[in-house]
C-alpha cells in the first residue's frame, strides 16, 4: 500500500474541503434552480437539503476515516469493506468523474469569467493555462502547496463573507416564505444540481496517509469543512435569489455578478466577479491536490500502471495523467452536461461507500464507531438512491452516461484482475 510522510494537519485537511467544495457550482446553479422551482425560498430549500446530505455523508466517511486512516478515498474504503471490484470501479470513477470531470467544469467557468478580463481569449483557453499552472505547483512540493492552499482558502472566506455582510444591508424586505409549486420530482433532480456544488466534502479522506493523526483529524475536517460551506451557501445563495426580481435571474449562469450588479451597479459587480475568480482557482488547486493519491494508490495496487505510484513526495505522474483528462473533457464536452453527468454518477459512488460501512460496522461490531447507527448510514443510502431514481426518469442521457461509466469500469476491473492473475 502506498505511504508516505504526513506532513498535514487539520487546518490543511479543512482548507482542503473547503476549497474542494467552494467551486463553479455556487455561482451558476441558483439560476437555472429558479427556473425549474419557480420560487426563491424553494431554491433555499435545495441548498439546505444538499448540506444536510453531505453532513450526514462526512460523519459516515468519518466513520471509515477512523477505521482505514490512508491515502485512497473510496477506492480504498470500498476495496476493502465490499469488494476490489467494487474499489476499483470507485476508483475508475474518480478519475474519469470525481475529478477530472469537475476540474473541466471548474476551468471552464473560471475561463467564461475572467474572459472579459484578458482580452476576450477564449474561456476554454484561460482554463486550460489555469491547469496547467497548478499542476506544476502541486507537483513541486506537498507543503508548499498545502501553504498555498490555506491562505487562499483563507482570503476567499473573507471577501465572500464580506459581499455576503455588504449585500444584507441593501437587499429589501424578504418576501413571505413560499414554495411555490415544486414538485418532489423537480426537488430530487434540483439535488443532484446541488450535489455538484456539495461534492468534495471527502476530499480530505483522499489524502489520509498524509494527514497527522489521522483517525482524530479526518473526521473533524469533513464535518467541519461541511458546517462551514453549508451555511455559506445558504448565505450567498439568499444574496443572489433575493437581489433582484426572480425573472431577472431565473436560468440566468452568472447569478453571482447579476445580483451584485443589482445591489451595488458595474464595480461591486467586477469585485464580485474577482471574487468568483479566486474561488474557482482555489478549487481548481484542491482537486489537483486530491485527485492524483487515487490514481497513485491504484498504481501502487497494480490496478493502473505502476508509473503513477509514488514512493515518496507528491505523485507527479498523476497529476499529469488527471490534467490531461480534464484538459480533454474541458475541449469536447458542454457545461451543462458535465454538471448533471458529475452529480448523478458520483451520488452512486458515495452511497456505495456508505453500504460498504454498514458491512463493515455488521462485520466487525461496536469496534466501528458509527454516528447514528443504523439510521443515518441508512437515511443516506436510501436518499442518494431515490434522488438517483427521480434523476434517471428526468434526464436520462445524462443519467445513462453516468450508469455507461460504472459499466465500462467494471469491464475495465475485469480486463485488470485477469492481467494481474495471469501477468
Amino acid at each position: 500500500m502506498l505511504t508516505s510522510a504526513r506532513q498535514l494537519g487539520w487546518i490543511s485537511a479543512t482548507a482542503l474541503v473547503v476549497a474542494n467544495m467552494i467551486g463553479t457550482g455556487v455561482f451558476t446553479t441558483s439560476g437555472f434552480l429558479l427556473k425549474d422551482l419557480g420560487s426563491p425560498w424553494a431554491v433555499l430549500a435545495v441548498w439546505a437539503g444538499g448540506g444536510f446530505l453531505a453532513a450526514i455523508g462526512a460523519l459516515c466517511y468519518g466513520a471509515l476515516a477512523r477505521r482505514i486512516p490512508e491515502s485512497g478515498g473510496e477506492y480504498l474504503f470500498l476495496s476493502k469493506t465490499l469488494h476490489p471490484a467494487a474499489g476499483y470501479v470507485a476508483g475508475w470513477i474518480s478519475l474519469f468523474v470525481g475529478f477530472s470531470a469537475p476540474l473541466a467544469a471548474v476551468a471552464y467557468g473560471f475561463g467564461q469569467y475572467a474572459k472579459p478580463w484578458f482580452g476576450g481569449i477564449d474561456a476554454k483557453l484561460n482554463g486550460s493555462i489555469l491547469l496547467v499552472l497548478f499542476a506544476f505547483i502541486h507537483a513541486a512540493d506537498v507543503r508548499r502547496g498545502a501553504w498555498l492552499q490555506n491562505w487562499i482558502v483563507a482570503l476567499k472566506l473573507v471577501l465572500l463573507l464580506g459581499f455576503v455582510g455588504l449585500a444584507v444591508d441593501r437587499i429589501d424586505a424578504l418576501p413571505a416564505v413560499n414554495l411555490g409549486s415544486a414538485t418532489v420530482p423537480a426537488f430530487a433532480v434540483s439535488l443532484v444540481w446541488v450535489s455538484f456544488s456539495y461534492a468534495g466534502w471527502n476530499a480530505a479522506v483522499y489524502l489520509g496517509g498524509e494527514v497527522r493523526d489521522a483517525e482524530r483529524t479526518l473526521p473533524l475536517a469533513m464535518l467541519l469543512g461541511t458546517a462551514i460551506v453549508t451555511a455559506l451557501y445558504l448565505a450567498l445563495n439568499a444574496v443572489f435569489v433575493f437581489s433582484t426580481a426572480p425573472e431577472k435571474l431565473a436560468g440566468q449562469l452568472e447569478v453571482g455578478r447579476i445580483a451584485a450588479e443589482a445591489l451595488g451597479g458595474v464595480r461591486l459587480a467586477n469585485v464580485v466577479t474577482a471574487v468568483v475568480l479566486l474561488a474557482l482557482a482555489t478549487s481548481a488547486s484542491s482537486l489537483i491536490m486530491a485527485g492524483p493519491r487515487v490514481y497513485a494508490c491504484m498504481g501502487a495496487d497494480g490496478y493502473l500502471p505502476r508509473f503513477l505510484a509514488s514512493a515518496t513526495g507528491p505523485p507527479r505522474a498523476a497529476i499529469g495523467l488527471q490534467v490531461l483528462l480534464a484538459l480533454l473533457l474541458l475541449w469536447s464536452s458542454t457545461y451543462e452536461m458535465l454538471l448533471t453527468f458529475i452529480g448523478f454518477t458520483l451520488s452512486l459512488s458515495t452511497a456505495a461507500t456508505v453500504l460498504g460501512l454498514v458491512r463493515l460496522r455488521v462485520r466487525e461490531g461496536v469496534a466501528v464507531r458509527v454516528v447514528g447507527w443504523p439510521w443515518l448510514p441508512g437515511l443516506f443510502i436510501a436518499a442518494v438512491l431515490a434522488i438517483a431514481g427521480f434523476a434517471i426518469v428526468r434526464q436520462p442521457i445524462a443519467s445513462g452516461l453516468g450508469l455507461l461509466t460504472l459499466g465500462a469500469g467494471w469491464l475495465a476491473w475485469r480486463f485488470s484482475a485477469r492481467r494481474i492473475r495471469h501477468p
